[in-house]
């Protein structure tokens, strides 16, 4: 029985694998997976390299304008006001009542045409009072001649008795003197008289001026007075209403003193204002020599007429003046942007960019220049493309994969 428990438990009591192998097994199964690992981020480092290169490079992008023909025309631009080339302010010469009013804001009158009206008894009164001084003058002066008659006779007479020594000298001296009281007194009224005269053509004058006329053919655009008022003339003239003639402005244009040394008289210049597509053209008349201050930028004012005949500019208009320096037509034309700061004449370089997209570096010469427009007088060609800007951008395209990729 032994025996039998022995042979049986011989093969469930056989010994393990030794310690050794197992440890040398495990190493190997690590070096293995090791060496996947390894490959794998190698693979995964190619890979994305790859995707770096070829969807994530940096991309040129420009920015052109094609070269175009066109007209430019250089301009200073300023800002200006409507004004009457003509007008004048009528006021009282005369002291009165403004009786009447004949005319309204906005009437057309013609020359000498009836304005206003006085009242004009104060008028009136000192044409009366001036005849009647010239009256009484003019009997005083009938008397006095009468007495020199007298004296002139009595004069003669006492000089012949005088020769004939008849009467004394004394006596003779008194006629002479009574001839020339009354050669003064004749002479003196003569004087008084032509002042009285005088009176009384003052008297009229005023008694004229209680009728007020246009002194000129235009529109009354403002009136200072109204009816009843009293009109002091005594020591200053009240104006009463302006007349202005419309049917030519001025327009006063303020050039700031930056501009103005390329401002000349018989420049051509035109006009817009608000609310009106139309464009008037005229030419500089004036530049007055004294300017204005204007928080704290000096401005000069120039001066160009425009005719009106239609009424449609206003006084007080808003003017946008454009003052041509130069023009040109029929030239190349690229923005302004593409040469910066280049004047009118500059030789400058700049990038071309080719159909087949390589940029080639051009020398061009610019000729007159606007706030948008220069001309190019060399160095281009018609339907050329200028590069005005580059942009480096980098791409956002999606790999394969991430496009695929969904919610």
């Amino acid at each position: 029985m032994n025996s039998m428990a022995e042979s049986a438990a011989t093969p469930n009591d056989a010994p393990a694998t030794p310690p050794q192998g197992r440890r040398s097994k495990f190493r190997a199964l690590l070096r293995r997976r090791s060496l996947w690992l390894i490959g794998a981020l190698l693979v995964a480092g190619a890979g994305a390299f790859g995707y770096h290169w070829v969807f994530g490079k940096a991309k040129v992008v420009y920015t052109t304008a094609t070269v175009e023909r066109g007209d430019l025309e250089s301009t200073v631009v300023a800002a200006g006001i409507v004004q009457p080339i003509n007008y004048v302010d009528v006021g009282a010469q005369t002291s009165g009542k403004l009786k009447s009013l004949k005319v309204k804001r906005g009437d057309q009158v013609e020359q000498n045409q009836l304005l206003a009206e006085i009242d004009p008894a104060l008028a009136d009164t000192a044409l009366t009072a001036a005849r009647a001084t010239l009256e009484n003058m003019t009997a005083q002066r009938s008397l006095k001649q009468a007495v020199l008659v007298l004296a002139t006779v009595q004069r003669a007479r006492n000089d012949e008795l005088f020769a004939r020594r008849l009467i004394s000298a004394s006596d003779r001296d008194i006629t002479r003197a009574a001839y020339d009281v009354a050669f003064a007194d004749v002479a003196s009224l003569s004087a008084q008289m032509k002042q009285a005269t005088a009176a009384i053509d003052t008297a009229i004058a005023n008694l004229g001026y209680t009728k007020i006329t246009a002194p000129i053919a235009g529109e009354v655009v403002s009136i200072s007075m109204l009816e009843g008022q009293t009109l002091n003339a005594n020591q200053q003239a009240p104006n009463i209403l302006r007349i202005a003639d419309m049917s030519t402005v001025t327009v006063w244009a303020q050039v700031s003193e930056a501009d103005i040394v390329r401002v000349k008289p018989g420049q051509d210049v035109y006009f817009t204002v608000l609310g009106e597509p139309r464009r008037w053209n005229g030419k500089i008349r004036q530049i007055l020599p004294t300017p204005e201050l204007i928080n704290n930028v000096v401005f000069y004012d120039v001066l160009f007429d425009i005719p009106n005949p239609e009424r449609e500019l206003k006084i007080q208009m808003t003017a946008q003046v454009f003052i041509v320096l130069a023009q040109a037509k029929g030239v190349l034309l690229i923005p302004a942007a593409a040469i910066g700061n280049a004047g009118e004449g500059a030789e400058i370089k700049v990038q071309v960019l080719k159909a087949n997209g390589a940029v080639e570096v051009r020398t061009i010469k610019i000729g007159i220049k606007s706030e948008i427009s220069a001309e190019v007088t060399a160095g281009l060609k018609e339907k050329e493309r200028v590069i005005i800007r580059k942009i480096t951008a980098q791409s956002n395209t999606q790999s394969p994969l991430s496009a695929r990729r969904g919610p």
